[in-house]
């Protein structure tokens, strides 16, 4: 038996849950994104304290990873890195676009295209099979008519998430799907659980957010 706490500050919510293995115990979710720094360490105390967990209990503590919100990854990472470390626990990082295909999986129909918002015309996206498996790897797309054509002349696609919007416009075909469905914390768990078992964990002192493209300060707003 082990105790997962599992992490997300990456999508448009922020969300904790703990788990038991894979099985979810208890979830809470804020949907101002832009507080995440403020909730997040609150909402770990509020649901230890409703499960009966204690910190010490917890054997290991799981982040998505991103790509996401830059501001909510640093915050998701530094409080998974801190915790991991001062209390010794293997640290798991997960992948923010199989999270999000994971709450997809058995719900839509064919290939699972997760999208994340990534400004300007771009996005954050992967295609995979309802099992997980990668179809096309995750990259950056730039918005433009008809994108994946050779895959969805073949198969039907579920195109989902923040960043589906700008693409539902261009794209025209009758293999594309668009849905509405929110991944949190609790779609972590069995891909934590799994990463756990395989004891696949991540260096706590070079471990990093996946922002999927560099981030620019504009030369005026650095300091001299």
């Amino acid at each position: 038996m082990a105790f997962i706490l599992n992490i997300d500050t990456a999508v448009t919510t922020a969300s904790v849950c703990i788990a038991e293995n894979d099985q979810p115990l208890k979830t809470i979710v804020s949907r101002v994104q832009k507080e995440s720094a403020a909730w997040l360490h609150p909402a770990i105390k509020q649901i230890l304290e409703e499960t009966g967990i204690t910190m010490q209990q917890l054997d290991a503590i799981a982040v998505s990873c991103g790509p996401g919100s830059y501001t909510g990854l640093r915050v998701g990472m530094a409080a998974t890195k801190g915790m991991a470390y001062a209390l010794q626990k293997p640290m798991v990082l997960i992948s923010t676009l199989q999270m999000m295909a994971m709450a997809a999986t058995g719900k839509v129909e064919g290939l699972l295209c997760p999208m994340i918002d990534a400004r300007r015309a771009e996005i954050f996206t992967a295609i995979y099979n309802q099992e997980l498996n990668e179809v096309v790897a995750p990259c950056n797309l730039i918005v433009e008519s008809n994108p994946f054509l050779s895959l969805l002349n073949e198969k039907v696609i579920t195109f989902f998430g923040n960043g589906c919007g700008k693409l539902q416009p261009v794209l025209q075909h009758q293999n594309a799907r668009f849905e509405k469905i929110e991944a949190t914390a609790e779609h972590l768990c069995s891909l934590s659980f799994k990463a756990y078992a395989q004891k696949m964990f991540a260096d706590i002192a070079y471990a990093e957010p996946v922002y999927g493209k560099v981030f620019f300060t504009p030369p005026e707003k650095i300091s001299r």
